[in-house]
């Protein structure tokens, strides 16, 4: 047992704190910015094994970052200060008259200032079976492991109980993990704290068609258990069962205030260490509590990250304050409340609210745009005097950091603008230069639109790291980084100061200035146009994962035309290609491979479906149909890609150019020829449409569909260029989006021809792929371009540019160009050499690819990928 010299007598102040959460990390920032950690001693006494890591992003682990990567504690931050951290050691007792702390190892350390910030524990319904194998909480990264351990080895079926915001998370981890996956809420909707009945319905729906099963408005009377000992399901309050192999418990949390109550510090009746309005505890002067532990002066326990933050920098100022001369000048701090204001993405579903989400406030009004096919649910609640009073968005938060900001405000356009998606209402202008100064920005650290700007002004930051680093905006949840990104930009322009809008690091110029040079002067080789226009340092390079495959895209979409090989392995084009398509297959996560042959407009043959069947089972691929009416193959090592195509291409299949940017799919219904409402061939129409832009690479994927009718079966108008049938012809859609961020297609023309329709669409996807961004979809595309859907209207229907003449020209020469990569690959024995896992032993395949059965298939082995990536155990203390 070590113990630290009896209070007054050393020779620095001690400021001891318990817990070492992203909160109690926040503090120690806040006492290092105030020269704390120069005239104190700072002693950490922390209960996890691993300094503070990023628990709003646990369920990243499953993806792919480790315990290391979840770190929110910068490396050498706590020997620099010379903070004494003692992890795995937490304090299990306060003696407050002697003002001394005995942690568990026994170690026992005096204190000037004590600052408790042991966050919370989850809350386990006190149910029979509770403690049973097979039911875990989900809160640490130990917990995490614990599941990914029980999961992998005996189940196959998951149950959480709890459908608020960790316990989605929670469901998204088991569903990553290969289990079905039931969630059980005792309200009568998801996230009910967070959305109103509207949006807890739209959410619904999307969890549903991801495959969750959803239990709503019962609970968990008890967790049935077999003769083991172990879970095999439960029963709910409603009567029925469910069966499962997994309990994770996530049904809220409770201030972890034990240490408080043993030491006599008042609690409050329903948990929460009682604090002042600097943090300070009511029974002593000097303890303090921040985080999920403390009962704020406002009577609020805040669960969320960004009240942390503010808690830790009120104690950490007043702390400073108490050591100062009491002065005028002296820092005043106090934490009187928070905005609750939250945006996250739960199993891949974008969810917001702020301010007065469900409007208690009186004679407020809601303004509501939902579209369940699309799962888009958005609610505005607008005061009495027109002012934005709070809000809910699902499926579609783009806007988020923008509305926010204008909370309390009168926005400058109507309501109904802010709700309606892009191209269903009149075109709106609204960006942060529309915010006023006092404007919150970054609600974690309580960042004003004034102060960034101030840091871009007074403190000469040019970029987003400067501002993030000079302001801590975008540091916390990141939900702010868009509009932090646009205010920096807005704020240079605005100063007369050059913004380098170039490609990369490499080129100055953008990448429509790049395909600008490479048509006009017949550029065929990257290393020509790095060398001639690229950057002063950067020619004679090898340049950067950012410009290759960039530049790649833009000479293989022009290769007919400027005489350079459109196969995508040829020579230097190889070199220059991502993952997918280095080799020309989608790569999976256990290092497989998957295979989709091209399926035009989703018709296929009965002897086409026996060869890939046949070739799955030969080769013994998982199979799947896709959303876009393709068969999708998963499972194959790399050197089983050349003889899968050849079999494939032997068949009359090609490649569907799953792995490229370029055009996936061209969906359709049935149309006339089966369906009775149809009024146009829409399946000849979407073969015919497919098989003209098959290979055709741009600067992100393209999707499209064609529906025989209005009502619209094969979604058109959520495709990059949707197609619906009229008694008249056919109706254009472009710029449509029904991924993360979904967006309703515009009509560009109506009632087109056949040639009439075919023309547009080649102008219009010439005129994108000149145009756009690198990775910018059609939607984004469409909203950014200066004149947005007008001004494409102009260009590719008016002619207005005088360049339809030239976009057909580069369509059609694409056209007669095209050639399968597949069959060109099996046919060139230089290409298949490079189909190895390992190039120095060709016959060695991949120890890490390996598979397990499920479900009269295959599925990737999670523990032997698990073992070969990282291990399953924590990381060691540091």
């Amino acid at each position: 047992m070590s113990t630290t010299a009896p209070v007054g007598t050393g020779p620095r102040p001690t400021i001891v704190l318990v817990g070492h959460g992203m909160v109690g990390q926040r503090f120690l920032e806040a006492l290092a910015e105030r020269g704390l950690t120069a005239t104190h001693r700072v002693v950490v006494l922390c209960e996890e094994p691993r300094p503070a890591y990023d628990r709003v992003q646990l369920t990243s682990y499953f993806s792919g970052r480790t315990p290391d990567e979840l770190s929110v504690t910068d490396p050498g931050f706590i020997a620099d200060h010379g903070i004494e951290l003692h992890v795995g050691d937490p304090a299990e007792s306060v003696d407050r008259a002697a003002r001394k702390v005995t942690a568990r190892s026994g170690l026992v350390v005096g204190y000037d200032t004590l600052v408790l910030a042991t966050g919370s524990f989850p809350f386990v319904p006190p149910v029979p079976g509770k403690d049973a194998e097979g039911c875990f909480v989900y809160r640490t990264i130990e917990d995490l492991l614990a599941i990914e351990e029980y999961a992998t080895a005996r189940a196959t079926t998951g149950a959480v109980v709890g459908g608020g915001l960790l316990g989605l998370e929670a469901a998204g981890a088991l569903k990553g993990l290969g289990l079905a996956t039931h969630v059980v809420e005792f309200a009568p909707r998801l996230m009910p704290v967070q959305v109103d009945e509207g949006g807890g319905a739209a959410l619904l729906r999307t969890i549903e068609n991801m495959g969750l099963t959803v239990h709503t408005g019962t609970g968990t009377q008890e967790v049935v258990t077999g003769e083991d000992g172990a879970v095999t399901g439960m029963k709910l309050s409603d009567g029925s069962t469910v069966a499962t192999d997994l309990v994770v418990f996530s049904a809220g949390v409770r201030p972890r205030d034990q240490l408080a109550r043993d030491s006599g510090l008042t609690v409050g009746e329903r948990g929460g260490i009682s604090v002042d309005e600097q943090c300070r505890t009511v029974s002593d002067p000097h303890v303090f509590a921040i985080g999920e532990c403390a009962l704020a002066a406002d009577g609020r326990v805040y669960g969320l990250v960004a009240p942390g933050y503010e808690m830790a920098e009120t104690a950490a100022a007043t702390i400073a304050a108490d050591g100062a001369a009491r002065t005028d000048s002296a820092e005043a701090a106090s934490f009187t409340g928070a905005d609750l204001s939250t945006k996250l993405k739960l199993l891949g579903v974008d969810v917001a609210s702020f301010g007065d989400a469900h409007g208690t406030a009186g004679d407020c009004l809601d303004v509501v745009y939902a579209d369940s096919r699309s799962g888009t649910y958005k609610k505005l609640v607008i005061g009495p005097g027109g002012e934005l009073l709070g809000g809910i968005l699902v499926g579609d938060a783009e806007a988020y950091g923008t509305l926010r900001a204008f909370t309390g405000s009168v926005p400058p356009i109507a309501p109904e603008q802010l709700v309606l998606p892009a191209g269903a209402g009149a075109p709106v202008q609204l960006g942060p230069s529309a915010l006023p100064d006092e404007a919150i920005i970054c609600s974690c650290h309580n960042v004003t639109k004034g102060a960034i700007r101030g840091a871009v002004t007074k403190h000469s930051c040019t970029t987003v790291p400067e501002v993030k680093k000079c302001t801590k905006a975008g540091t916390g949840c990141g939900s702010c980084v868009k509009v932090l990104g646009q205010l920096v930009t807005s704020e240079l322009e605005a100063g007369g100061v050059e913004v380098d809008k170039g490609l990369c690091g490499c080129f100055s110029q953008t990448r429509e200035e790049l395909y600008e040079i490479v048509l006009a002067l017949r550029v065929s080789s990257y290393q020509q146009l790095l060398d001639r226009y690229g950057r002063e340092g950067a020619r004679g390079g090898d340049g950067c994962e950012v410009c290759k495959p960039t530049v790649g895209s833009i000479i293989a979409s022009l290769a007919p035309t400027i005489g350079a090989e459109s196969y995508v392995l040829a020579g230097e084009q190889a070199a220059l290609q991502d993952t997918n398509d280095h080799f020309l297959a989608n790569l999976q996560k256990n290092g497989s491979y998957s295979i989709v042959p091209r399926i035009p407009g989703g018709e296929i043959t009965p002897e086409k479906l026996i060869v890939i069947g046949e070739v799955a089972r030969d080769f013994g691929l998982y199979t799947k149909i896709t959303g876009g009416q393709r068969i999708d193959m998963f499972g194959a090592r790399v050197e089983q890609l050349p003889l899968i195509w050849a079999r494939l291409v032997d068949a009359g299949f090609e490649s569907g150019h799953a792995y490229g940017k370029s055009l996936r799919t061209v969906k359709s219904c049935v149309g006339q020829t089966w369906c009775r409402y149809g009024v146009q061939d829409s399946v000849r129409m979407a073969i015919d449409l497919e098989l003209r832009y098959r290979g055709l690479r741009s600067p992100h994927k393209l999707k499209s569909a064609v529906s025989g009718c209005a009502r619209e079966c094969a979604e058109a108008q959520s495709k990059d260029f949707g197609i619906i049938a009229t008694a008249n012809g056919w109706n254009l859609y472009v710029g449509g989006n029904g991924g993360a961020t979904p967006r309703h297609a515009d009509l560009l023309a109506q009632d087109l021809s056949d040639a009439e329709l075919i023309r547009l669409v080649d102008r219009f996807l010439m005129f994108y792929i000149r145009t756009a961004d690198r990775l910018e979809r059609t939607s984004t595309w469409l909203e950014r371009i200066p004149g947005g859907l007008e001004h494409v209207r102009d260009v590719v229907v008016d002619d207005s540019l005088g360049i339809c003449e030239e976009l057909e020209s580069l369509m059609t020469a694409h056209v007669a160009a095209y050639r399968d990569e597949w069959a060109e690959t099996i046919n060139d024995p230089e290409k298949l050499s490079r189909f190895v896992s390992f190039v120095n032993a060709p016959d060695t395949p991949d120890p890490v690819v390996g598979f397990v059965p499920e479900r009269d298939q295959i599925k990737p082995d999670l523990p032997l990928l698990t073992i070969g990536t990282r291990p399953l155990e924590g990381s060691a203390q540091r």
